[in-house]
C-alpha cells in the first residue's frame, strides 16, 4: 500500500562528501511534473537557484523536437526535502549500491541545476510527446536547506566552462555554417596549414594566424543566410574560391606559410593577423562574390597595396581603439569600409553613413 503513495526509481546509490546521493533514469514525461522550479516572486537570496531565462527555452526546446532520433541531455541535479527508502539489490557486494530508489510523492523535488532542460522538455513534449518515453539521469541529493541549496548551485556552476566557439564549430556536425568553416579551412592551403581548431584566441607564441571560428563568421558575413538554412555545394565552392583568390594577394600570409615569418611577429606589428581583418574581408566579400568570378582577381590584387601596420593612422577608430585590436562590430564594419575603399568599391548608404559619423 505504502508504495502507491511513492514514486519509485531504478538507482544507483553513492557517496559525496561523506554523504549519499542517488543516480536514476527518469522517463521524461514526469519530469514536469515531478521537478519543480522556486522561481516565482522569490527574492534571489531566497532561492536555490537563478531565474529561468525565458529566450534559452525555444533553442533546447527546438534542438530537441528537431533531432529526436539524435540528441544528448545532460543530467539534471536535484534536492529531495524529505528522507527516502533505498532498498538495495543483494546485502553484499556491488549490489548493495543498485537497488529501488522510493520518493514520498509529497516531497518537494527542487532542481539545483538543469532548469532550462526541465523546461525544454516539457515544451517539447507538448510537440511531440513521443519524447515523454525517453528517459534523462537525476542525480539526487537530499535536501539540507536553502543554504546548502544554495552553495551546491554554487559549486556545480563555479567550475563550468563554455566550450570556445572555434572546438564547437569543429564538433557541430548539424550547423550549416560549422560545416562550412571545416570544409573552407580543409581546402584553402593558408588556412589548412595556419589554422588553430580548438582555441578561439592567439596566444603570443602561437604559430597559427587563424581560428576556425574566425573563419565561420567570415564566411557568414559573405553568404548573410539566416541561422539553420542549409548551403548549397555553390555557396561552399564559391567561399573557398574567394579566401584562395584573397590568400594569393596577402604577401605576409604566404610568408607565415613557407616559414619565412612567424605569425606571432605578424600579429604584434600588422592588422592582417587578427579576426577583425578576416571578418571584415567577409564583408567585403559579400560584395565581391556578387559579381562574375573573374573579375574577383582584378579587385583583390589591390590588397597588395594597402599597408596593414598597425603604426598607420587609418586603423585608429577602425580596427584599433586606443591602439588595442577590437573586434565589435562597429570596428568590423568600419575596417571593412576602409578595405573597401582601398579596393575601390562603392559604400552602402548605411556604410557611407557610418563613415560620416566616424568622421564627425
Amino acid at each position: 500500500m505504502a508504495e502507491e503513495f511513492n514514486h519509485n526509481f531504478p538507482a544507483i546509490r553513492g557517496i559525496q562528501a561523506g554523504k549519499p546521493c542517488y543516480i536514476a533514469m527518469c522517463p521524461m514525461r514526469i519530469v514536469p511534473k515531478l521537478f519543480k522550479f522556486d522561481e516565482d516572486e522569490v527574492p534571489a537570496d531566497l532561492r536555490a537557484q537563478r531565474t529561468l531565462n525565458i529566450a534559452r527555452i525555444p533553442e533546447i526546446t527546438s534542438y530537441l523536437v528537431e533531432n529526436q532520433d539524435n540528441y544528448t541531455l545532460s543530467s539534471l541535479t536535484a534536492s529531495i526535502n524529505s528522507k527516502v527508502k533505498f532498498e538495495p539489490f543483494t546485502d553484499t557486494g556491488t549490489g548493495q549500491n543498485m537497488g529501488t530508489l522510493s520518493i514520498p510523492m509529497d516531497a518537494q523535488i527542487l532542481i539545483n541545476d538543469g532548469q532550462h532542460r526541465r523546461k525544454a522538455i516539457e515544451e517539447a513534449i507538448k510537440e511531440n510527446p513521443e519524447l515523454g518515453h525517453d528517459n534523462i539521469s537525476v542525480l539526487f541529493f537530499i535536501d539540507e536547506g536553502l543554504a546548502r541549496s544554495q552553495q551546491m548551485f554554487a559549486d556545480l556552476n563555479k567550475h563550468a566552462v563554455r566550450p570556445s566557439d572555434s572546438i564547437s564549430t569543429l564538433y557541430d556536425l548539424r550547423d550549416a555554417l560549422s560545416e562550412l568553416a571545416r570544409f573552407t579551412q580543409k581546402n584553402v592551403e593558408v588556412f589548412y596549414r595556419l589554422t588553430e581548431l580548438e582555441k578561439s584566441s592567439l596566444s603570443n607564441r602561437s604559430t597559427k594566424l587563424f581560428t576556425l571560428s574566425a573563419i565561420k563568421n567570415a564566411n557568414k558575413a559573405i553568404l548573410s543566410k539566416p541561422k539553420g538554412e542549409p548551403l548549397t555545394l555553390e555557396e561552399r565552392q564559391k567561399c573557398v574560391s574567394y579566401w584562395n583568390t584573397v590568400s594569393t594577394h596577402m604577401k605576409d600570409w604566404q610568408l607565415a606559410l613557407d616559414k619565412k615569418v612567424s605569425p606571432s611577429e605578424l600579429r604584434e606589428n600588422y592588422i592582417h593577423a587578427h579576426a577583425v581583418m578576416l571578418q571584415a574581408m567577409g564583408m567585403v566579400g559579400k560584395q565581391i562574390t556578387e559579381l562574375p568570378e573573374k573579375e574577383w582577381g582584378r579587385i583583390l590584387a589591390m590588397l597588395d597595396r594597402i599597408d596593414w601596420s598597425r603604426l598607420n593612422p587609418e586603423w585608429s577608430g577602425r580596427a584599433l581603439e586606443h591602439g588595442r585590436i577590437s573586434k565589435k562590430s562597429m570596428n568590423v564594419a568600419l575596417t571593412a569600409n576602409l578595405i573597401k575603399q582601398k579596393l575601390k568599391l562603392p559604400l552602402t548608404k548605411e556604410e557611407s553613413l557610418l563613415e560620416k559619423e566616424l568622421m564627425e
